[in-house]
């Protein structure tokens, strides 16, 4: 008798375990719209290489303090040839005067280019000394967002 009560107690715990609701001990991960991308070891920016973009374009990044002058470092849009199709600047949202990084954001109007639908975003560090060995660019490969080529 002992071991029948013994049995149908250990069998009882175990239809328990069994119909309890399994538990994923693997939490949900939310995939974020953009991933940062990268690009020099001072710089990076929420667009991918050869992403598809329309106007307007804003953007998003961060980088180091000593990208920027006043705040601010040049942006230039550009068609398939080098030609610049929009230009402006990239703000920072913090304190830019550190050697740390700091997040930035800026914003692009253009019109699609009437032929191709390649080209390129380039950031330019803000550089008022102007001495060439301060210069510093990050260019990413981009493709136009158009239903006509």
């Amino acid at each position: 008798m002992k071991y029948f009560l013994l049995s149908l107690i250990g069998l009882l715990a175990l239809l328990l375990i069994i119909s309890l609701p399994s538990k994923s001990t693997v939490p949900q991960q939310e995939q974020p719209p953009l991933q940062l991308t990268y690009l020099a070891d001072d710089f990076s920016v929420y667009l991918t290489p050869n992403q598809t973009i329309s106007s307007p374009l804003t953007i998003t990044g961060q980088a180091r303090g000593s990208w920027f002058f006043e705040a601010t470092a040049p942006v230039v849009l550009v068609d398939w040839d080098g030609l610049i199709i929009a230009q402006g600047y990239i703000q920072t949202t913090e304190d830019w005067m550190t050697t740390e990084f700091v997040p930035f954001e800026g914003t692009l109007e253009f019109e699609i280019p009437s032929y191709k639908n390649n080209g390129a975003i380039i950031f330019h560090n803000d550089n008022p000394s102007g001495l060439p060995e301060h210069d510093r660019a990050v260019e990413i490969p981009i493709f136009y967002e158009s239903s006509s080529f």
